[in-house]
């Protein structure tokens, strides 16, 4: 019956074949592309337990079959009828690509902060800036940027969230290899951080937690401390790294950008946007849901897993995990070693002991909240001018539903404030935010999934990752594999995926469709 339905449905529609007209699901009448998961038995004698049994399709995307039950098929079939006209441009392509890395001029420059901040703010804005920037030390001569380790990823926020500007993402130039062996340390450098690769923080799948990459063994300025990095072997070759290890998962940094933006951007509009086209997105197989913060219920929103509740959670667990420096939020040292207790701290160093050692105006408090105003008030990513391509480009990722997800503007409230109701923000109120994201975390399969359950996010579950700043990204994806934008979409297809149809589609399209939609997210 649904191998009928679907003959009717594109011979009523006319369909040529490999057509990219209309744009929604051209691959469900491309005859090749489809075939019945059997065809080896006699039908004809199976006809009751055919009635009876729900018909599985075989959809072959680069060359891997997938399997779809014949309620994604009336999906894709519901799915034809919102489609309203052939987008396709009148150039041709011959070769999808994706051009890399979008240049604007300010590449790793300082970078810009929000339109419309008082003079206060703009004083905030750039105190955070300097402290982001910081490197680092176990003890410095001044005492000022003291207390690295005694396990960190890196030295300084800066270093790591730098591409295109400061507060951005990975950078082309892994500075990592150089941490490791910064002020005498003698780290070894694990197989999975190549000076050419993303900067990558490493996950043991057996308990979920960050294992940070390097100790402050052997730092001129860590006398006395000796303890051991963890073992990152690969399962095959050890200085390679072939062969991987299944038990570790990886993390690159995420873009703070406009974060302020998304920050003051109400639990009710998330809401609102996530019931809004309903009926759409269950066609697509398009759900979603908030993560939410286990103590007030509130949604959560910033990481891969949309697992922090607010810029100053983010800052404090990012100074503890990534640079080993407790706070008053994370009090506890990332090793309880005596001699590697940095500036003297009793352990293991417990709220009390921490409020009693670092008063309430100390420097440590300061840095955190000096990271979050930063972030708080850092311009969103700058679009490139529109072209022909790139407008043609944006209404094939509306057409196909990358939109579903990938909202492209939420707004902000009408009176966000720093800590203080009375005392909004201006420049983060009532303001659009042109995020492409719905904030929501999304099912994305078995091609992605990390095992780890953060929150609400289970193991394949992922923030819908903002698109604003992706043209002047180097590496996609939460674990950085990919610096091609082609690659990371047809990961979005696979089994448990709620992506899958929208990908499908995109594959499905013309060469010159698919590659103004490219230079669209370039150019954003």
């Amino acid at each position: 019956m649904t191998e009928r339905l679907l003959q009717r449905t594109c011979d009523s529609m006319r369909l040529p074949h490999r057509s990219s007209s209309p744009l929604f699901f051209p691959f469900i009448c491309n005859a090749p592309r489809i075939m019945p998961a059997s065809r080896q038995h006699d039908t004809s004698t199976r006809a009751g337990t055919a009635r009876r049994r729900r018909i599985r399709t075989r959809v072959v995307l680069g060359g891997r079959p997938m399997r779809l039950h014949d309620t994604a098929i009336h999906t894709a079939l519901a799915a034809l009828l919102v489609a309203s006209s052939a987008l396709t441009s009148p150039a041709v392509v011959a070769e999808v690509i994706d051009p890399g890395v979008r240049q604007a001029g300010t590449d790793n420059g300082p970078p810009p902060p929000l339109a419309g901040l008082t003079a206060d703010e703009l004083a905030f804005f750039q105190d955070g800036l300097a402290r982001f920037s910081a490197v680092k030390m176990v003890r410095s001569p001044s005492g000022d940027n003291s207390g690295l380790g005694p396990r960190f990823n890196s030295n300084a926020c800066a270093s790591c969230h730098i591409q295109p500007v400061v507060g951005g993402s990975s950078p082309a130039v892994n500075p990592l290899p150089a941490v490791a062996l910064a002020d005498g340390a003698t780290n070894a450098v694990p197989w999975f951080i190549v000076s050419n690769g993303p900067i990558r923080e490493a996950r043991f799948v057996s308990d979920g937690g960050v294992h940070d990459l390097f100790v402050v063994t052997n730092r001129s300025d860590a006398a006395g401390c000796q303890i051991a990095q963890p073992s990152f072997a690969p399962a095959g070759n050890g200085l390679t790294g072939q062969g991987g290890n299944p038990n570790i998962v990886y993390r690159i940094p995420t873009p703070v950008l406009g974060a302020g933006l998304i920050e003051a951007i109400p639990d009710a509009a998330i809401l609102a946007n996530a019931r809004a086209d309903a009926a759409v997105k269950r066609l697509f197989g398009v759900s979603g849901h908030p993560n939410r913060n286990g103590n007030d219920g509130t949604i959560t929103r910033f990481g891969w897993k949309a697992q922090n509740k607010s810029l100053l959670l983010f800052s404090a667990e990012a100074y503890n995990v990534e640079m080993g420096i407790s706070n008053l939020l994370f009090p506890q040292e990332r090793d309880e070693t005596p001699a590697c207790q940095g500036l003297g701290n009793m352990t293991p160093n417990d709220t009390a002991t921490f409020a009693a050692l670092t008063p309430p105006n100390s420097a440590v408090l300061s840095d955190m909240e000096g990271f979050a105003d930063f972030m708080r008030m850092l311009a969103p990513p700058v679009p490139a001018q529109p072209t022909v391509s790139t407008q043609h480009g944006a209404a094939v990722f509306t057409a196909v539903g990358c939109g579903l997800c990938h909202t492209p503007a939420l707004a902000t409230g009408p009176a966000i404030a720093d800590g203080d109701e009375n005392a909004p923000s201006i420049a983060l109120s009532s303001q659009p935010a042109r995020l492409f994201s719905d904030l929501l975390v999304h099912h994305m399969g078995a091609a992605l999934a990390d095992g780890i359950t953060q929150g609400s996010a289970g193991p394949d579950e992922f923030r819908t990752a903002p698109l604003w700043g992706v043209g002047q990204r180097v590496f996609f994806l939460h674990d950085g594999r990919t610096r091609n934008l082609l690659h990371a979409i047809r990961l979005h297809a696979s089994a448990g995926s709620e992506a899958t149809l929208v990908a499908l589609t995109f594959f499905s399209l013309s060469a010159q469709d698919q590659q103004d939609l490219i230079y669209f997210l370039r150019s954003l």
